[in-house]
């Protein structure tokens, strides 16, 4: 076998592995397109500001107004919302159906909705388009707590996406399942909690989309880098 072959070779087999890699990152976000919750902190006790990612699924139509639910078994007494240009977002407060203790008081009412929606004249959330709605709430329940926000998407035509389907820990997420995340353990003090990273595991956080993209893109960079090494000197 000529040194030009050779050459070339672990060449087309780096570019074969940079490709797959390639598909792999392009089919983890198509394989998630659902409404997702993303805390910027997990910690008990702790403010978070959990973000909304809101993929518009429909071919045909625009996504005007979303309703998030929040817990009533474990309310947050802190919510307030972060500014969208051309969206109104309204919280919505009532009495719980049974006084909850947090933080040593005694809650009789909380913040139980929050819902945007696109302002008139304004074009919503488009075909093949995301939005970003965020929220920042405290204080998070305990360690271990599922914190689900259920949604419901609603579109310029009427349509109507119910994302509330909620799976048994372990189990294969449901087809529309309702966003969340689960709590960890407290940190050492207030500053720490608030920007802990999210690393509570839930239905809808997003962090298996992001675990997979990441495993896929250091795994064919990692290929690329094996067989360009294996290449050796070009030949002279």
């Amino acid at each position: 076998m000529s040194s030009t072959l050779r050459s070339t070779l672990p060449a087309r087999a780096a570019l074969g592995a940079a490709g797959a890699a390639a598909l792999l990152l392009a089919a983890a976000p198509a394989a998630s397109a659902h409404v997702r919750a993303v805390p910027d902190s997990t910690a008990a006790g702790s403010w978070s500001v959990v973000t909304l990612r809101v993929p518009n699924e429909s071919d045909t139509a625009a996504t005007t107004a979303l309703s998030v639910t929040l817990p009533a078994d474990t309310p947050f007494t802190s919510v307030s919302v972060e500014p969208v240009p051309g969206w109104t977002a309204v919280v919505r407060e009532e009495a719980l159906p049974e006084p909850v203790q947090v933080s040593g008081a005694t809650v009789t009412r909380a913040p139980r909705t929050v819902t945007w929606t696109a302002d008139p004249g304004t074009p919503g959330v488009g075909v093949g388009q995301f939005q970003r709605f965020a929220l920042s709430v405290g204080p998070l329940p305990a360690e271990g707590t599922r914190v689900l926000l259920p949604a419901v998407q609603t579109y310029a035509d009427g349509e109507v996406a119910d994302w509330s389907q909620v799976a048994d820990p372990g189990a294969e997420e449901p087809e529309s399942p309702a966003p969340g995340f689960t709590t960890t353990a407290a940190a050492d003090d207030a500053h720490a909690a608030h920007g802990a990273a999210a690393t509570g595991a839930g239905t809808g956080a997003g962090t298996g989309q992001g675990a997979a993209a990441g495993a896929a893109g250091t795994t064919g960079a990692a290929l690329v880098l094996a067989l360009l090494r294996r290449r050796g000197p070009a030949p002279r």
